[in-house]
């Protein structure tokens, strides 16, 4: 032991051995080699022929491929000079890509007629339809007639009433540019947009094809004539369809990608770690 050649060879086997502790272990070389295959080759073709409405030349295809291989090269280069990591752009985008992953996994099977009603039912609000109503109106203003106003508009609603009647409303009535004489289709939210709530409600509870009045609004009164009237209320499937299949659909797309993602967050062991700042 006291020998110095001793000594050195036990130095040179402990360096060694601390050398092939501390040296990373030996990973496999790069994959240099880029396949265009066939397949890689019609999906260009198709992406072109998508795009412009016809097949790409040859020239055009040989770019293509050039332009495949170029993405590829960079696309490598850049894994291998870790420059996907810790980029929130990239982080985005696959996180995006999964996620289109679970609405692809969610290929509806178009819904049963029990599964719709159903749907329709637990959110009826959601397509409730508002009274609808078509109308004229003659305008009264009672601060312009004063005293004389119930009288006018007693005798207004007579004349409008009569047989044969005109149809002809210029003339009748106060003038008040901001208001028509006729309203086609207006829902009840439109009225009390225009009108106010209490014109609004009052209306739609109107009896068809006869002047009444008046109605009072936030202009002053109003003799008016519903023509048609839609109550409103929940529609049934036949009528509202394409909208209940539509909802049915996204909600169900949201259920399956919910557990899509539940499921995959179940395979990892949640820590965080707040700031005290941060803290309640």
């Amino acid at each position: 032991m006291r020998e110095p050649l001793v000594h050195f060879l036990l130095l040179g086997a402990a360096l060694f051995l601390v050398d092939a502790w501390l040296r990373p272990a030996a990973v496999p070389a790069a994959n240099t080699e880029i396949v265009v295959s066939e397949a890689r080759i019609r999906s260009l073709a198709q992406n072109f022929s998508r795009t412009w409405q016809r097949p790409p030349t040859r020239e055009e295809l040989d770019g293509l491929v050039a332009s495949h291989v170029r993405e590829e090269v960079f696309y490598r280069e850049a894994q291998a000079l870790g420059l996907d990591r810790d980029d929130a752009i990239i982080r985005r985008r696959l996180q995006q890509k999964m996620e289109f992953v679970s609405e692809e996994a969610a290929a509806l099977a178009p819904p049963t007629d029990d599964e719709l009603t159903a749907y329709l039912k637990a959110n009826a609000d959601a397509f409730r339809t508002e009274p609808r109503a078509t109308f004229s109106q003659v305008y009264l203003d009672p601060r312009k007639r004063g005293a004389t106003f119930d009288a006018d508009a007693k005798r207004l609603l007579e004349k409008l009433n009569a047989p044969g009647a005109s149809t002809d409303l210029a003339g009748l009535g106060d003038t008040l540019m901001l208001l028509d004489t006729h309203y086609e289709n207006a829902t009840q939210t439109d009225l009390a947009r225009l009108f106010g709530a209490d014109f609004a409600d009052a209306l739609v509870r109107q009896p068809t094809g006869r002047w009444v009045g008046p109605i009072p609004s936030g202009y002053g009164v109003h003799l008016v004539r519903v023509e048609l009237l839609a109550p409103g209320g929940m529609p049934a499937l036949a009528d509202a369809r394409p909208l209940v299949e539509r909802e049915w659909a996204n909600a169900k797309r949201q259920e399956v990608a919910k557990a899509f993602y539940d499921k995959l967050r179940a395979k990892y062991r949640i820590t965080v770690r707040m700031p005290e700042a941060a803290k309640p």
